[in-house]
């Protein structure tokens, strides 16, 4: 089965605390929003204490429009994903890679992000590019299940899941919903890369320490539920869509999907002991660990992340992930990687140490 051998994080410049961006945005809301003083609660109350960006707090001070935007995205993103790759991959091992999936929500690009990257970093000209775009927090779990696909039909593959999203560049000064500054208090900038292979890939024989092994992947789909989490694109940019229900959806939803996936392997959730979750939030990381019966240890890395980097995204699973490969995790050790996108959707993924 294919297996997950290192993870590689782009982590932005500019480290902001997340009181300093409450009293941003509360100078920058508090003409236009009535009850601004105890909206802006929702900086202190989501468990988050620094973010990463890709621009310090005078960029956003000022109006951009959504070309000079997408231009700053298109800059950042390679940079950020170069970063990632450097810190996934020696320098000599470009030129053994057979695919990279690239996954993003945050920004447009025309050639893809990975066209760009590939030609400032020695990658092979016939290296297949796979783009993935429109999953959002789910992405990431996304690709690497694409990725888990594509090894099984090339056994000998290996393989690159980049996922790149500047989430900050989507900020909208002049837009004073709730949505809008919810978003705010949760969004972050990030990238990552994992390197995945086939399990007759030459990579393995140099692999020492027990390492996720990808036994299955499911994908859900919500019908109707398309206003849940998304983009209302309009002249000035994209703008957040980000539905109260989210938590409670995560509750009533989540948790016969993950029991009817587990079971078409003859596992149960007790069977679980590494949970490798995406931290769409404070409330959803509680939404988890309700719906399916989790101790506050089983999300304790979920949570660090979300306190160190905020959500950014389709790549925050893989800072998740990453804190728990740099543990020592016994052979056999199960985990469930899961993540919940637009759509309203989730994907999983079921791995094994070994």
């Amino acid at each position: 089965m294919p297996k997950i051998c290192s993870v590689g994080l782009g982590i932005p410049p500019y480290e902001i605390s997340q009181i300093d961006t409450m009293n941003f945005v509360h100078q920058l809301f508090s003409k236009n929003v009535k009850d601004i003083n105890r909206l802006i609660k929702v900086f202190e109350n989501g468990d988050i204490r620094t973010r990463y960006f890709v621009k310090d707090m005078d960029w956003f001070k000022e109006d951009h429009t959504f070309a000079e935007k997408n231009k700053a995205f298109i800059e950042e993103a390679i940079n950020l994903g170069i970063k990632a790759i450097e810190n996934c991959l020696p320098a000599e091992e470009y030129g053994t890679i057979d695919a990279i999936f690239t996954v993003c929500t945050s920004g447009l690009a025309t050639p893809s992000i990975e066209a760009r990257i590939m030609n400032r970093m020695p990658f092979r000209e016939d290296v297949k590019r796979i783009p993935i775009w429109g999953l959002g927090c789910a992405g990431g779990a996304a690709g690497l299940s694409r990725a888990y696909e594509y090894c099984l039909a090339f056994p000998q593959a290996k393989i690159i899941v980049l996922s790149i999203e500047i989430c900050s560049l989507t900020f909208q000064k002049n837009d004073f919903s709730k949505s809008n500054l919810i978003g705010t208090s949760l969004f972050a900038d990030g990238a990552a890369c994992t390197l995945v292979v086939g399990d007759k890939c030459k990579e393995l024989e140099n692999v020492s320490k027990p390492i996720p092994t990808i036994y299955g992947t499911e994908s859900r789909l919500m019908h109707d539920s398309l206003g849940v989490m998304g983009w209302d694109f309009k002249d000035d940019g994209m703008h957040v869509i980000f539905s109260k229900d989210i938590p409670t959806i995560v509750e009533n939803w989540l948790q016969p999907n993950v029991e009817s996936f587990l079971k078409k392997h003859q596992l149960k959730l007790t069977d679980i002991s590494q949970f490798i979750a995406h931290p769409g939030g404070k409330k959803v990381v509680k939404a988890y660990e309700k719906a399916l019966q989790l101790s506050p240890s089983k999300t304790a890395d979920t949570r660090e992340v979300l306190k160190q980097f905020g959500n950014m995204s389709s790549p925050t699973i893989f800072y998740v992930l990453k804190r728990i490969m740099d543990n020592d995790i016994k052979r056999k050790e199960w985990g469930l990687a899961i993540a919940l996108g637009p759509g309203f959707s989730s994907e999983q993924l079921l791995m094994r140490w070994e």
